[in-house]
């Protein structure tokens, strides 16, 4: 019976020592919580503005009149009304419902005040921070731990991506006869196996979604590194972001306001087939006016945009739709619609409600996996006899002897060519992983008809992630070469990482110039 039993152990041994599976378990088990409770509110935003009406509708809703008095109109009434109202940002909400108010949000005390869009009288008041949509908000975004949460979150967004390519990598079987087994739940079999059958299949069918939204979650978080890094990718200074949307009026001692209707009529100029959302007004008197513009003919969100107005001359300081590259706009306009699946109405927004439940069920399953594991070979330590310990170390001897690679000591002139060799098997994963990136865009996009452009921007984004693993592969290689080299502790590991992370920068980013550099008008 033991001869029979070890291959089984021998197998179940090997498979879980892997480096992916130590990876999947060990990240499971310290993040798995946190990317559960991020997944569950992410859900509950994808219908934030439904849940948010749907709560105040004394707030939201007015009664429909002939036509809204447009935004320059408005605001004088607005002041002329109420002189001692505060106003940094005006939101006119969604501006084509007739039904729907207009907002004013005062950022010092954090007060929103609701306007009737017909006669500019107040509807309603609430503190905006104290709003049950927004305590989500920051529940998904920071965990309502200043500073720090904000990086935990997207930390656990990185964790996520690894968790699902991790999981598909273990998920794999190792004869196509299997694929029917590891796509399906064996209902007759026991809770045990069902359980395990279950994890298997959720995290495959939901592993295509769940990445993106990991990916666009951490594209989010680090806004301020992946910003910079796309227009480095597109040819333009990343210091010149920070310029453009720091971009200031140019004040002088005789300096007067120009009336919104000036600044209104020349962001109509430069965008005439677009309609404002929301302006920030000017915070002192060298600020200036930012615009936030709506263009497109995406049935949730459209296409946004970006004026950024001199308050004294109306002078374009900042036009998105020129200043910035295809992908700088994407980011603007994609990159949260795709994150809360918005960009495509409901058939998205269900895609992705769904999708944000999936850490929850496969955290449990998972739970319920590794706990009788875990408490097994808790026991197994405690009531150890003398025969098994001595059977158990020979069955580690096998398992190490065929995990663990023989140390390969090599001598410096040979490093170029196993990098070549590595190199070229990594170009052969990299364009699997890339046809792989678009099948996954265009499937989240597919059942509202929006294909093309979340394929294209999940290869983008994903090239950012490329970068970045590129910059610690390479610090990592030139610590193999300057301090382990010289003593004979070279790693091969390290150029083989080295060597694949170079492979997999090439070939996004070739993909990336041809199509975000190319003129191709898809954002």
């Amino acid at each position: 019976m033991k001869s029979e039993q070890n291959p089984k152990k021998l197998s179940w041994a090997k498979h879980q020592k892997r480096w992916f599976g130590k990876w999947h378990l060990y990240i499971g088990i310290i993040a798995g919580a946190i990317v559960a409770f991020i997944g569950i509110t992410g859900s509950i935003l994808v219908f934030q503005d439904e849940i948010d009406r749907a709560l105040n509708p004394d707030l939201f809703e007015v009664i429909a009149q002939k036509q809204k008095l447009p935004v320059e109109e408005i605001l004088p009434l607005i002041k002329k009304n109420y002189p001692k109202l505060k106003i940094d940002y005006l939101m006119l909400n969604n501006f084509k419902n007739p039904n729907e108010a207009y907002s004013v949000i005062n950022l010092k005390s954090n007060e929103e005040t609701f306007i009737n869009p017909y006669t500019g009288k107040i509807g309603g008041k609430r503190i905006h921070t104290s709003s049950f949509i927004h305590v989500v908000t920051e529940l998904h975004r920071t965990l309502l731990i200043p500073v720090a949460g904000r990086y935990i979150c997207g930390l656990a967004s990185l964790c996520l991506l690894i968790l699902t390519i991790s999981g598909l990598r273990l998920w794999i079987p190792k004869k196509w006869k299997q694929l029917k087994s590891v796509l399906t739940v064996r209902f007759s079999g026991s809770f045990k196996r069902q359980n395990y059958d279950w994890h298997n299949s959720l995290g495959f069918y939901s592993s295509p979604i769940v990445a993106i939204l990991s990916l666009t979650g951490f594209s989010i978080t680090f806004s301020t590194l992946v910003i910079p890094l796309l227009f480095l990718l597109s040819g333009k200074s990343p210091q010149g972001v920070a310029q453009l949307l720091g971009a200031k009026s140019a004040w002088h001692a005789e300096a007067t306001s120009l009336p919104l209707t000036a600044i209104v009529h020349a962001a109509k100029e430069k965008m005439p087939n677009a309609y404002i959302g929301g302006i920030a007004f000017p915070a002192d008197k060298m600020g200036a006016y930012r615009l936030d513009m709506m263009s497109g003919n995406l049935p949730r969100v459209g296409k946004r945009e970006m004026l950024i107005v001199d308050q004294y001359t109306g002078k374009t300081l900042l036009n998105s739709r020129k200043d910035f590259p295809n992908v700088g706009n994407a980011y603007l306009s994609w990159l949260t619609p795709i994150h809360y699946g918005s960009f495509g109405g409901r058939p998205t927004q269900i895609i992705a409600l769904i999708a944000g439940l999936m850490p929850l069920a496969l955290f449990i399953t998972g739970f319920i996996i590794w706990w009788p594991r875990y408490r097994k070979q808790k026991r197994g330590k405690k009531h150890k006899t003398n025969e098994a310990n001595l059977e158990e170390g020979l069955e580690t001897q096998i398992i190490e002897k065929e995990l663990k690679p023989a140390k390969v000591k090599m001598p410096l002139p040979k490093l170029g060519s196993y990098f070549l060799i590595q190199f070229k098997s990594g170009l052969k994963y990299a364009m699997i992983i890339l046809l792989i990136s678009f099948i996954m865009g265009a499937l989240y996009g597919l059942p509202s008809g929006i294909i093309i452009q979340p394929a294209i921007l999940v290869v983008a984004f994903s090239c950012v992630m490329v970068c970045l693993n590129f910059i610690c592969a390479l610090l990592s290689e030139i610590f193999n070469i300057l301090f382990l080299l010289p003593f004979k502790k070279g790693s091969h590991k390290l150029t083989r990482y080295f060597a694949l992370s170079t492979a997999f920068l090439v070939c996004y980013l070739a993909v990336y110039m041809v199509l975000l550099n190319t003129g191709l008008e898809v954002f």
